[in-house]
């Protein structure tokens, strides 16, 4: 994996990190978290700079989530439920993520990013919902920059263990999802605070 990702990134640097974040949120198997914990390790050695790394990793999430949430508006569930399977994403999967959406909604869209395997669909059911498209881009964004700067972090501190990214995150999910969870609901609170004040005035 190493070597994939070496030659992604030296053959095509911020501009390939970006494009495959995009279609490994669409869908395409793309190995994300190693993704970032290996584009993490580079700037700890000096290879990339930190800023352009986070900034590209945002962007690339960015396009990928906002792709997804628009197939969601044109193409629904049929689409999903016929071509899910080719990029992972059984019918069992499908009806899960359905389900955590409807009662969850603005917070699963948040935290879905540090969930395996449903960063890839809550974007599409969020535009199967018709949410709201500034409410969307609001958490779905949010979520994105958290999530991306954090596993480039990761692979920052971890340094030449960055492969172990996996067990880390197995070993941490819980810590991880929690965070996730309490990033979403001070960003909610925080935003309702300013909606209060606003109608005050």
């Amino acid at each position: 994996m190493e070597h994939l990702l070496e030659l992604l990134i030296s053959r095509y640097g911020y501009i390939g990190l970006t494009l495959a974040l995009a279609l490994g949120i669409v869908g395409v198997p793309v190995p994300d978290e190693a993704l970032l914990t290996y584009s993490g390790y580079l700037v700890g050695n000096g290879t990339l700079l930190g800023p352009l790394v986070v900034l590209c990793a945002f962007l690339g999430s960015a396009i990928g989530i906002t792709a997804s949430y628009a197939i969601g508006i044109r193409f629904g569930l049929p689409f999903l439920l016929r071509f899910g399977p080719r990029i992972h994403l059984s019918s069992a999967r499908i009806e899960r993520a359905q389900d955590w959406m409807n009662r969850f909604g603005k917070l699963l869209l948040f935290a879905g990013f540090f969930i395996p395997g449903f960063r890839h669909v809550t974007a599409y059911m969020a535009g199967m919902s018709r949410f709201k498209l500034r409410t969307f881009l609001l958490y779905a964004y949010a979520g994105a920059l958290a999530w991306s700067t954090l596993f480039v972090y990761i692979g920052y501190m971890l340094g030449e263990r960055w492969e172990s990214v996996k067990t880390y995150v197995h070993h941490n999910f819980r810590t991880l999802l929690i965070a996730a969870c309490l990033l979403a609901l001070f960003a909610l609170c925080f935003r309702m605070i300013i909606a209060a004040r606003k109608l005050k005035t």
